[in-house]
């Protein structure tokens, strides 16, 4: 399968999360609020639209992808670029709710460098799959349970399409892209180690 992005794109979209959208979840996770952050870019030219984080101890229907899209349909509207026209880059693959939000703002593609399993074992926020999986696998009319190994959502769909950034720079060689993905990992980490510390303190639901 053809990447969606060469190499350039991909080191472009690091460079987004590295230094838009980091700042912006450090601040956040030190308000009591996860790691999860995302942004808004023109699709042609990776240009920076809008960058945004998780800010649930506001409003715990606002995360990442959420904020950034309300900073997006902020923007005013001579301003800001048709939502077909972008990509909304997520930190991580975005839970059921995000999913939904993407799919109503009009947007066609969104990438993400962290999936919902990374999410799960290695930054201790196993939600998502949790309600995807509560929620949307219903079984099979055959079986008591969903078939072992089921995608949790369509990743390719008529709404949009979905882009893997771990399985692009795998694909890509670059192993520059490699690394930065994975410090990119030891940051979020060190961003979930202070999030999990902290998040009994602000009364807001862990989901």
């Amino acid at each position: 399968m053809t990447n969606a992005y060469d190499d350039a794109a991909l080191h472009r979209l690091l460079d987004v999360v590295e230094r838009d959208v980091v700042p912006l979840t450090r601040a956040g996770v030190d308000r009591g609020d996860k790691l999860f952050g995302a942004a808004v870019l023109r699709a042609d030219d990776l240009s920076l639209v809008v960058a945004g984080t998780n800010n649930e101890t506001v409003n715990p229907l606002w995360h990442g992808e959420v904020d950034a899209l309300n900073r997006f349909f902020a923007l005013p509207a001579d301003e800001r670029p048709a939502p077909a026209d972008c990509v909304l880059l997520a930190t991580h693959e975005p839970c059921s709710l995000c999913l939904s939000a993407i799919t109503w703002s009009g947007f066609r593609r969104f990438a993400y460098v962290f999936s919902h399993r990374d999410s799960a074992e290695s930054f201790a926020i196993p939600y998502d799959i949790a309600i995807l999986q509560g929620v949307y696998a219903v079984p099979d009319p055959d079986r008591a349970a969903p078939a072992p190994g089921r995608d949790l959502y369509n990743r390719q769909n008529a709404y949009f399409s979905s882009v893997d950034l771990a399985a692009e720079i795998a694909a890509s060689g670059d192993a520059s892209l490699a690394t930065r993905r994975a410090s990119l990992a030891a940051t979020y980490a060190a961003l979930s180690d202070t999030y999990q510390r902290g998040k009994g303190a602000h009364g807001i639901p862990h989901a």
